[in-house]
Parts: C-alpha cells; structure tokens; sequence
C-alpha cells in the first residue's frame, strides 16, 4: 500500500520498541509453558542465538545466530578471541542486548568451553558453551 499525499515528514520519524513478548520454552519439559517477557524473553534470546548456526537454517534471516564456521582444527587461543568477536557480532542485531563481558575460556582436549555474560537492558543474562576445535 503506497503512502497517502498528505502525510509530513518533516517533523521527524518516531521510532518505538516493540515488546519482547514470547513464547518461553520449558528447558527440563520441553513444553511451552506460556508468554514471557523481560529478562525471561531476552533470556531464551540468548539461548537460541548461542544454540542457531549463523547462515545455515533458511528459517532464521543471515543477520541471527553465531557464526562457529572456520574454528575447528585452529589455535585455541586464536579460537578463543574469534569466538568472543563473533559472539559480540551475534549479539549485536537485539538492540535489548548491550555488550558481552567477563568472558572467560579454557580448553579442555578437543573443546574450548567459554563461559561470560550478556548485558541486556533487563539485567545481565549468564551464558556458555561449549565449541569443538579439534
């Protein structure tokens, strides 16, 4: 539908935030157990975007998830720092996140586990995982 020829724009364009308004998934059940939002919604925000691989399912648009493409079989501790890069980049499309801090990695064998936190602006939400290198 084009635009009325009345409409002034000179005045400016207001912007407004849209509710986080969600449905939550039950991580012990698997059920969803109902609307949630807040630091409940940006929270399973976090967990899907840890958990979608960035260009690889059609139903999620190229801009969400992490991209982990190219970190097996490299240095852990060139895998460690590209992993905090990409998982800023990742987060960054959700204006409800802020940052990512106290990012903390240690190898273990064949596996880089991270550990950090994602500042949103309901509250800091507690994150980690777990990426094969070897």
């Amino acid at each position: 539908m084009l635009p009325q020829a009345g409409i002034d724009l000179s005045k400016g364009i207001i912007f407004q935030d849209q509710p986080s308004l969600t449905w939550i998934a039950d991580p012990v059940t698997n059920r969803l157990r109902g609307y949630g939002d807040g630091w409940e919604a940006v929270r399973q925000a976090v967990e899907v975007i840890l958990h979608v691989e960035r260009y690889k399912w059609q139903i999620y648009t190229p801009n969400f998830g992490t991209d982990y493409d190219g970190l097996l079989g490299t240095d852990p501790g060139y895998a460690a720092s590209e992993l905090r890069r990409r998982l800023e980049d990742a987060f960054l499309p959700d204006n409800r996140t802020l940052g990512l801090e106290d990012f903390q990695w240690h190898f273990n064998g064949v596996s880089l586990t991270a550990a950090f936190t994602v500042r949103t602006v309901f509250g800091d939400v507690p994150g980690s995982m777990e990426v094969p290198i070897k």
